[in-house]
Parts: C-alpha cells; sequence; structure tokens
C-alpha cells in the first residue's frame, strides 16, 4: 500500500512537545483538522493554536509544531476503530509511537474486541499493516458477510392453465368451433406438474457477531385430486388415466371423459357426471348435463340444462325457448344463442345472441359474420364487443359492464380474512421461535409446554394449509376488480337508439344511432367515442 496520506506524529524534546506533520504524496489525503485535534486533545495536549495547525496541514509540508509545554513522555502506537452504520465493516486507523512500542496482533484484536467487534475479522488485512504500517490510513479489518437470498417455490404445470385461451378465428373473421383446442387433453402417464422447492438462501452476519437472515422465501406443495399419482420425493404428478386436466384454485384434478354417441334425450336420461362429457348429437329439452369438469355438445341445445365445473361448448348454438340454460364455472363457447339464459364464471364467445340473457365474469364477445346483440340483457365484467347491437325495430336491449357487486363483496370479505389469518400466523411463529430459542439454549421445558408447542405446531399447519386456497381466490377477484376500471362497450358497426347501456353504477340510453363506436365511463358518466 505505501504511505500515500498525509499523516502526524508526536516529537517529545527535552522540555516541549511537538507535532510533527508529513505531507501526503502525490495522490494521498491531506491531513483532517478533526482528527488532529482529537488525536491531540485525548492525549492531554489541548492548548495548540488552531490556525497555526490549519495554515501547516494546508502548506502540506513537512512541519513541526509545539503543542504541549510537558515533560517528555512516551506514546505508543495505537488504533482507532469506526463501526459501519449498518454495522458491516470495522475500519480502522493506526497512528505512529513516539519513543513507545509498536502494537501487536494480540493488542489489534484486543482493541476490536473492545469496540464489539466478534466477527469477520480480516487476518490478510492485520497482515498488510504490519508488512507497510501506514497512517491515518482506512483498514477494513473486519467485514460482516450479507445473506444471500434464496428463491421461492415454484410449481410449472405440463398442460393448458390459461383459461382465456380464446377458440381460434378463421381469416374471414368467423370462429372455428370445429377445431377448438381449449381442452387440455392428457394421456394415462403423462407429468402434470412439477414442483420446484423453496431455496432458504443463506444467512449472513455482520462485525458485531449478530446473525443477518436472509429473505423470508414461500413454500408450496403439490394439491391435487384422484386419478393423479405422486412420485415418491412428492415433487411430481402424474395421470393415471387417460382424460383432461384442470387447475382450480391451485389443485390439479384429471377426470376421464364420458361420452355420449348421439343425442341426450330419453335413450339416455339426464346425465350427471363427476368428470367431462362429451355429446356427440344434440340435447334435446327438458334434459340436463351437469358435470363437474368440460361439457362439449357436437350438436344443438335446445330448451335444456347444462351445468359444468369447467368450460361448455356448443358447436352448433342453444335455442333456449326461453327455458334453455348454459352455466359454466369456466367459459362458455356457442356457435349462437337465442332465447336462452347463459352464466360463465369466464368469458362467452358467440357469433350472435337474440333475446336471451347473458352474463360473463369476464368478457362477452360476439364475432363472426352476424355478430349481433339484438334484445335482452347482457352482463360482463370488463367488456362486451359486437358488431351490432340493438335493431332498427327497437327490440329492448340492454347491456352491462363493470364491477359485479357479489365478487367486490367477496373481495373485500377474502381481503379481511386474509388479514387476520396472517396476523394468527405470525403470532403463532413469534411464539414458536421464542420457544424455539429456549430449546436452542438447552432450557428444559416441563411436559405442559411441550403439549402447548405440539398444539400450536399443529394450528400453524392448519392456518398455512388454508391461506393457500384463499390467496388464490384474492389473487383472481383482484385480477376481475382491476379489469372492471376500463369496463367498455365496443361496437365495430352499428349501436342502435334505445340501447341501453350501464357501465358499474352509471347509465345511459342510446339516442341516435352510432356506429364504429366505445362507450365507457369517465368523470360518473357514460360517454361514447369513435374506435
Amino acid at each position: 500500500m505505501g504511505q500515500a496520506n498525509a499523516y502526524f506524529q508526536f516529537v517529545i524534546k527535552e522540555h516541549a512537545t511537538y507535532i510533527k506533520l508529513f505531507p501526503a504524496a502525490l495522490e494521498g489525503n491531506v491531513i483532517e483538522i478533526g482528527e488532529l485535534t482529537e488525536y491531540l486533545e485525548r492525549h492531554g495536549c489541548p492548548d495548540y493554536n488552531l490556525k497555526e495547525l490549519v495554515a501547516a496541514i494546508n502548506s502540506n509540508e513537512m512541519t513541526e509544531i509545539m503543542v504541549g509545554d510537558i515533560y517528555p513522555i512516551q506514546i505508543n502506537e495505537e488504533m482507532s476503530v469506526t463501526v459501519s452504520a449498518d454495522a458491516m465493516e470495522a475500519v480502522c486507523r493506526f497512528y505512529p509511537a513516539a519513543g513507545g512500542t509498536n502494537m501487536n496482533v494480540q493488542e489489534i484484536l484486543r482493541d476490536l474486541t473492545a469496540k464489539g467487534v466478534k466477527a469477520g475479522v480480516d487476518q490478510d488485512e492485520i497482515l498488510k499493516f504490519f508488512q507497510d504500517r501506514a497512517y491515518c490510513t482506512d483498514f477494513v479489518l473486519a467485514k460482516g458477510k450479507k445473506p444471500v437470498d434464496g428463491q421461492d417455490a415454484r410449481i410449472e404445470y405440463y398442460f393448458n392453465t390459461d383459461v382465456d385461451l380464446k377458440p381460434k378465428k378463421n381469416e374471414d373473421g368467423s370462429v372455428d368451433y370445429r377445431e377448438l383446442n381449449v381442452i387440455s387433453y392428457i394421456k394415462e402417464g403423462d407429468l402434470l406438474a412439477k414442483l420446484f422447492p423453496e431455496d432458504r438462501g443463506i444467512k449472513g452476519y455482520d462485525v458485531q457477531g449478530r446473525e443477518i437472515k436472509p429473505k423470508q422465501v414461500r413454500s408450496l406443495q403439490l394439491e391435487y385430486g384422484n386419478n393423479i399419482r405422486v412420485s415418491e420425493d412428492k415433487t411430481e404428478l402424474y395421470s393415471e388415466v387417460t382424460g383432461h386436466a384442470s387447475l382450480v384454485n391451485g389443485k390439479v384434478f384429471v377426470s376421464d371423459v364420458y361420452e355420449v354417441p348421439a343425442d341426450v334425450d330419453n335413450s339416455t336420461g339426464n346425465i350427471d357426471y363427476p368428470g367431462n362429457v362429451t355429446v356427440r348429437g344434440n340435447v334435446k329439452g327438458g334434459f340436463s348435463i351437469i358435470a363437474k369438469g368440460d361439457i362439449v355438445v357436437e350438436g344443438v341445445v335446445e330448451d335444456a340444462l347444462i351445468q359444468a365445473g369447467g368450460q361448455i361448448i356448443v358447436k352448433r348454438g342453444i335455442h333456449g325457448m326461453t327455458k334453455g340454460i348454459l352455466r359454466a364455472q369456466g367459459n362458455v363457447i356457442c356457435k349462437f344463442i337465442e332465447n336462452a339464459t347463459i352464466i360463465s364464471g369466464g368469458y362467452v364467445e358467440t357469433d350472435s345472441i337474440l333475446h336471451s340473457k347473458v352474463s360473463a365474469a369476464t368478457e362477452v364477445r360476439v364475432s363472426g359474420k352476424n355478430g349481433f346483440i339484438t334484445g335482452g340483457v347482457i352482463r360482463a365484467g370488463s367488456l362486451v364487443e359486437a358488431q351490432t347491437i340493438g335493431s332498427s325495430l327497437g327490440a329492448g336491449t340492454r347491456i352491462e359492464v363493470g364491477v359485479d357487486p357479489e365478487k367486490k363483496e367477496r373481495y373485500v370479505k377474502v381481503q379481511e380474512e386474509l388479514l387476520q389469518l396472517n396476523k394468527t400466523i405470525e403470532q403463532i411463529r413469534t411464539i414458536l421461535t421464542t420457544y424455539g430459542e429456549k430449546l436452542k439454549n438447552k432450557e428444559k421445558l416441563d411436559q405442559g409446554k411441550i403439549q402447548y408447542i405440539e398444539q400450536l405446531m399443529r394450528a400453524f399447519k392448519e392456518k398455512e394449509a388454508q391461506r393457500t386456497p384463499l390467496e388464490h381466490e384474492y389473487e383472481r377477484l383482484q385480477s376481475i376488480l382491476n379489469g372492471s376500471s376500463n369496463a367498455r362497450v365496443k361496437v365495430s358497426k352499428t349501436l342502435y337508439a334505445g340501447v341501453i347501456v350501464n357501465i358499474t353504477d352509471v347509465s345511459l340510453i342510446v339516442k341516435d344511432d352510432r356506429s364504429f363506436c366505445q362507450l365507457y365511463k369517465d368523470e360518473g358518466e357514460v360517454k361514447i367515442s369513435n374506435m
């Protein structure tokens, strides 16, 4: 390193004490006046001439200045220790001896300990000082170790989990209902999901020996239903059947498909099935299909009830005759909708809607060659899009977009439940940590306290298990609510007069026919602008 910085040293003469100032090398630092005066006062020389000292420092020349009228004494080499605000470094500066002795390793370690430095001492840096004693120069003699943050656990799924996947559209804008790649078909033995466990990271410490924990990471576990095999290490899921995979609130389900080769009618009766259902023909009036998975109907649905825990796909449409109902927790994709009620937990995609009640959690898209909405009530969480809305004959048509009041109420309730649950989990964690420290310090606990700890650990696991589904539901509802702020009605051809448009809490009755426009809420009212 070499002596680059300016420094000072006592010079003891017969009837006085002087301080000798050594100038800095070309790129070294000059003496700090505060450091010099503190050193003089610490050694019993308070009667110095400050102006004279400042002038000597600024001259950057070797100078001796009398600082005390005292008898000869001896000054040993010494060290100052400064611990950084974050306690991650101990910076030391050395001052030369004057007739006294130089420091040794033991004395340096002693002074570090006296300043609370207990960890991270750099022996090489100490040796570097002994090899080349540089004074008024910073030596970092101890360094803490920063923690290494880990990574959250994650799960990769090897089937389609995108419930918003739209059907394929042809070049003319129509939807190809014959090629709908929206169901996750899987084969027996297929890998469904893989868990990559959390990396908890590496602890660090500061120079005062205090432990620094890495950021807390999130742990996960695979959740699954029937027809699924889990690997021995609990990190992989495999299907035991050929069928369909779905992800519901973080849980993997696999079901084989019940297939009806022709119509659902008197020959089959009503169908209630725990998996997916495929109907190769039509669903006749008065019958019902209830399934926990997806329902696909190749033909036409009449005034029947179709209820699915997943998606509903009707490739040739529904003639509801005011009694037909399609109700799905997922999306509804239907060639056309006529005199029917549609309730979708996702989006609705169709070519046309005539005199029907249609409700979708996210979007209602009416595309294709016809692309009209005529009569009825259409509700969607974020978007209703069609080529034509209303009619020249004045068929009563109402469009509503924005937040579903039930979903908003549930969102607030789930948020409150999560806050309380997290609070409870942290309270239990704090108590367990306290008892863990006692056990670590080999404190003996009576049987009652041990049973109490076991009870707390069971409660902790139960609360953690409750939190995961709530978090998934909260994120889903939050996504829906965030989309409501941009709620829109889009019309690519004609919006007829008389159509009632309601966006969240405000309404508008369209007075004149409009074309190529969109409606949205702005400043407390529904506005119309050109697209």
